[in-house]
């Protein structure tokens, strides 16, 4: 079943959030993951949202998404998003 990664995020130091961002690529494709958006100005259309990027990932199936998350390689450039963001990281199942 398909899961979705969304991540939302509150910058705190962004040159290590940007080392992040700048290594994340060559990681996530060698995984199942497709990324959907990534955006730094997503329009509130109701409530309220404290947070200044969203980002929206899918995997095949939960165990694909783990062996992302957890992989040595995305632990080793994930120090730099958690010293340069506070985020919110769901997993959601879709349907089917």
């Amino acid at each position: 079943m398909t899961v979705y990664c969304i991540a939302q995020l509150r910058f705190t130091d962004r040159p290590a959030y940007d080392r992040y961002q700048a290594a994340f690529m060559p990681v996530f494709l060698k995984f199942q993951g497709r990324l959907l958006a990534a955006d730094e100005a997503p329009q509130v259309v109701e409530g309220d949202w404290d947070r200044e990027k969203l980002v929206l990932m899918s995997f095949p199936d939960e165990a694909a998404y783990r062996a992302w998350a957890e992989s040595p390689e995305y632990q080793a450039i994930s120090k730099d998003r958690v010293a340069g963001s506070e985020a919110v990281v769901l997993l959601v199942k879709g349907f089917g």
